[in-house]
């Protein structure tokens, strides 16, 4: 199904799901959604850039083997629940701090680093799987 409008539209599609995805990522602290959505609606964005374009042009677009966004994914959610230990608390419990930047207060924590690597995780190993099952499909 690579006919020229779905060819034309699907990179626009893609960036809106990607963007899409991170608005989910970064409301599901207050609201439903979190990581896990958003990494399946960008591994989504992906798999439907991937049928359009071709998974030589996905690959150039995510520049990192989508295992290793995984596999980073994975270390960042681990290491956010390891930081609880430093602080003499049960794993992953949440630990929260305040950093300036350029004078603004920005609030950090554990929570959102362990919401992100979650994320990290899906997209990679969702992408994975798309991108391999779409290069079996074209021979």
């Amino acid at each position: 199904m690579r006919t020229l409008i779905f060819r034309t539209t699907a990179p626009y599609l893609a960036s809106l799901m990607v963007l899409f995805s991170i608005f989910v990522l970064l409301r599901g602290h207050n609201e439903p959604g979190g990581g896990f959505i958003g990494g399946l609606i960008a591994a989504s964005a992906f798999a439907i850039y991937g049928i359009a374009c071709g998974v030589p042009s996905v690959r150039r677009a995510l520049y990192f083997h989508p295992m290793a966004i995984s596999g980073f994914g994975l270390l960042l959610s681990a290491s956010s629940g390891i930081l609880s230990l430093f602080q003499q608390v049960p794993f992953l419990t949440g630990i929260w701090t305040t950093v300036d930047v350029l004078g603004v207060p920005v609030d950090l924590s554990t929570v959102m680093a362990f919401d992100i690597g979650v994320y990290l995780v899906v997209v990679g190993s969702i992408t994975s799987i798309a991108l391999t099952l779409e290069e079996r499909e074209d021979v």
